[in-house]
């Protein structure tokens, strides 16, 4: 039951990334920000608000994640009570506790009130003071792409094709940030259905990608796409009643404007901000140690793409970037050390990434985690019982992490049952269990992300989860 959420036109050359990017070209052709307001954006300001959307594909063991149960209450032989077995001394590998992670004190921070499963690692469970827990989501689904399409707009899907627009694009569409790419999708799918040009995500699959993107051609700062070609005779003047009609209607003003705009970003240089291997740059080096990056082979990897991130954020290039930080989940054979290992590459980086904007002061005062939402999902969990094959199978409750901006700090909100890990019922209004209240769906998550920078959150059809809106 594999599945690959990787773009499937993906190509290197740059003319397939130059029209990979025809949403941005195209943001004052479908109505979007105006030319002067994106040169002011030149200098390259970081957004007041940013948003990290980090999905962990092929659905996570939240026993070993972020809904734990303690293994000397959950044994083996009160399994076929429980439906439940932790497993932890079946991963067999010291860089894995056998008990849930509960995490040092930080100073000024209060005592901890979120445990942690064995793959979460102690450099992410620091973190408590800046997190929320949700757990107890029930994801209706047990299939890959209506769960991950769910969860990233909200709304669920008609079949398995996405409905509405992705929550990145809904952020950009309120927010219109005057950052020169405003929504980066890194090998997930992106979606709008209802603003213009200027909500698209750029879409790459990998961090060359984001360089081919941004890096000047060498004909003169040119774009060489087809459209180019075509329309650069249209500058001139018009000939047919069919080419007058859409001079009437401004086309030709406006498409010069979003070629400029473009050639602006290219001018810029941008792409030298992501080049971590370059060992003449002492920023560069600053990266790779933060990250632990090396100076040879591939850094597309999950630390690679933490940093990428962050300096998307930091050098004001984004304001939303939406993330496939680690896979290799979708195993359902002996998956305890697999599945701790593929999910800890993941915490890591992860961790490294907070690390880096907890560190990193903010134009706008504090640093850039004061002004960060992150979400971290999956699109399912896997089963609480381990399968014949000493594995796990799909499971449809599942639980997630809110962090930074907007969100209360050392907090979780909801409860997974205590057999067989079913989705929890609650008031929602205040968060109590409640056998005749309601379960929680990724609407309600998407719905108190965009309602922590107070933005219209109706397109959800629910209310945000208040107990946890700081």
């Amino acid at each position: 039951m594999k599945k690959n959420n990787r773009d499937e036109n993906h190509l290197p050359e740059r003319r397939t990334f130059l029209k990979a990017a025809a949403g941005f070209m195209g943001s004052t052709l479908l109505g979007g920000i105006p030319f002067r307001a994106f040169a002011q954006a030149a200098e390259l300001a970081p957004a007041d608000r940013c948003f990290v959307f980090v999905y962990f594909s092929g659905g996570w063991d939240q026993l070993l994640a972020f809904d734990p149960r303690d293994p000397d209450e959950f044994t083996a032989d009160r399994a076929s009570e429980t439906k439940i077995l932790p497993g932890y001394n079946l991963i067999n590998d010291s860089r894995f506790p056998t008990k849930p992670i509960i995490p040092d004190e930080r100073s000024g921070a209060g005592r901890p009130n979120i445990d942690f499963g064995p793959a979460i690692g102690e450099r992410l469970a620091s973190h408590y003071d800046l997190m929320t827990v949700v757990r107890g989501i029930n994801m209706n689904t047990l299939g890959h792409e209506v769960g991950y399409r769910y969860f990233l707009t909200g709304k669920l899907p008609i079949g398995s094709a996405a409905r509405g627009s992705s929550t990145a694009t809904e952020i950009v569409g309120q927010m219109k940030p005057r950052v020169p790419i405003a929504s980066i999708s890194y090998n997930v799918e992106s979606y709008n259905d209802r603003y213009g040009g200027y909500a698209n995500a750029l879409r790459v699959s990998r961090r060359d990608d984001l360089l081919l993107t941004l890096r000047p051609s060498a004909a003169s700062q040119t774009l060489d796409s087809e459209i180019e070609k075509q329309l650069v005779d249209f500058r001139g003047q018009p000939i047919t009643c069919e080419q007058a009609a859409y001079g009437t209607r401004g086309v030709g003003t406006t498409y010069s404007n979003s070629r400029d705009q473009m050639q602006q970003v290219l001018s810029q240089g941008l792409e030298k901000s992501f080049q971590f291997q370059d060992t003449t740059n002492p920023e560069m080096e600053a990266v790779r140690t933060r990250y632990g990056l090396s100076t040879t082979g591939s850094i597309d990897n999950e630390a690679g793409r933490a940093a990428t991130v962050a300096t998307a954020l930091k050098k004001g290039i984004a304001q939303c970037v939406t993330i496939n930080l680690t896979g290799g989940l979708d195993t359902h054979f002996g998956t305890q050390l697999t599945h701790a290992s593929n999910q800890r590459r993941g915490f890591d980086a992860l961790a490294s990434l907070v690390d880096d904007l907890r560190a990193s002061p903010h134009p706008a005062g504090g640093n850039f985690m004061d002004h960060t939402t992150i979400m971290v999902f999956s699109e399912f969990s896997r089963t609480p019982l381990i399968n014949a094959s000493g594995g796990r199978d799909h499971h449809l409750c599942s639980s997630c992490l809110l962090m930074g901006a907007g969100i209360k700090h050392n907090q979780v909100f909801g409860k997974s049952g205590d057999i067989g890990m079913s989705p929890g019922t609650f008031d929602l209004r205040t968060g109590a269990a409640d056998p005749n209240g309601s379960n929680i769906f990724p609407e309600h998550i998407i719905a108190t992300v965009l309602a922590s920078a107070g933005l219209d959150y109706s397109i959800t059809r629910v209310d945000p989860l208040r107990p946890i809106l700081a």
